[in-house]
């Protein structure tokens, strides 16, 4: 048995980093990190896409990513790490009268809240910011200068840097295989190797949350969905400065990445479950959405085996379960 822990974090990808150097830097004195695997960002943080937007249709998904987007515009100046944070924009394009309804409701609700960049824009301006995609049948489209992507490999590394700095602590190989509670609440955390008495405990599991919270009695509604993204080869005919392009028809949506493009398409035939393994058919299917909208990527090549896939944690509502479970003292939820 280890010497008490002020805090425990099940889950050292960006979510949990990011908790301990918030805590770290609050004054909590000891704080430890538990990553199951060898090395951090093995799961989710590590196969991301790495978007970053504020256009969002509800209120708290919009506040939280306008905070977010500032703190990554400064987290180089901050923690003296590069996030990577491009402001490349978000560009949604709308293909029915539905979806230019829905964006422009969206937008209302985004300046009420603060969001001044957001705009509704023409199909004509639309165009002018993403010349190689095909626009005959888009209505519309809305676009956010401010949105853009990040790079959460180098952004959970700066976390745990900082962090560890003042005086957190980093296990790897801690796979969480109990939570101790008594009359009080949480008691501590069993690990295969080891039991950390603490009386607060984090849940930050990402797609595994849910196996987690029962560990300590809790019913948590996260369940794993697999996204797959594509990368293509050297790219030229697609400006690097494109934004990350949304077409709200088919779900597809691609980003400039090294000399190429990332590519992804929500498959709404995907099943829960913890498959990461990428199917033949996916990439016939996302290559069809992509060269309809795009057709220069007809010219592209495309390296199945470069093509991976990682795990949304997915809530019912889509929003984010924040704070202590109720019934359980000391539990804290970061999921969804």
């Amino acid at each position: 048995m280890t010497r008490p822990a002020d805090v425990v974090i099940i889950g050292a990808g960006i979510v949990g980093a990011s908790i301990a150097w918030h805590l770290a830097r609050a004054g909590c004195r000891h704080v430890v990190l538990l990553e199951c695997e060898p090395r951090q960002g093995m799961g989710s943080t590590g196969k991301s896409m790495g978007g970053v937007r504020a256009q969002f249709a509800t209120d708290v998904n919009i506040r939280l990513s306008m905070h977010s987007i500032r703190f990554y515009r400064d987290f180089d100046q901050t923690l003296g790490h590069p996030a990577g944070y491009r402001a490349q924009g978000y560009l949604f394009l709308a293909t029915r009268a539905a979806h230019m309804e829905f964006l422009r409701a969206n937008h209302r609700r985004q300046r009420v809240l603060g969001l001044r960049e957001a705009r509704i824009i023409t199909t004509a301006e639309a165009k002018e910011m993403a010349p190689p995609v095909r626009m005959d049948d888009v209505v519309g489209a809305s676009f956010c200068p401010t949105d853009g992507f990040v790079d959460p490999y180098s952004v959970m590394q700066g976390f745990t840097l900082r962090a560890r700095e003042m005086g957190a602590e980093l296990r790897r190989g801690a796979e969480v295989t109990g939570i101790e509670r008594d009359s009080s609440g949480v008691a501590g955390v069993h690990t295969r190797d080891d039991f950390i008495p603490t009386r607060v405990a984090v849940n930050a599991a990402g797609p595994w949350a849910a196996s987690v919270a029962r560990l300590a009695g809790v019913d948590l509604p996260v369940t794993p969905l697999r996204r797959t993204l594509v990368p293509t080869e050297d790219c030229p005919e697609l400006p690097r400065t494109l934004p990350m392009v949304v077409d709200m028809g088919t779900g597809f949506h691609f980003r400039p990445e090294g000399l190429g493009v990332l590519m992804a398409w929500n498959d709404p035939g995907e099943q829960p479950g913890f498959q990461t393994g990428v199917e033949p058919g996916f990439i016939e299917k996302i290559l069809e959405h992509a060269v309809s909208r795009v057709p220069a990527l007809a010219e592209v090549a495309v390296n199945p085996k470069r093509a991976w896939a990682g795990l949304y944690e997915v809530s019912p509502d889509h929003h984010a379960i924040l704070g202590e479970a109720p019934g359980v003292p000391g539990f804290f939820l970061a999921n969804g």
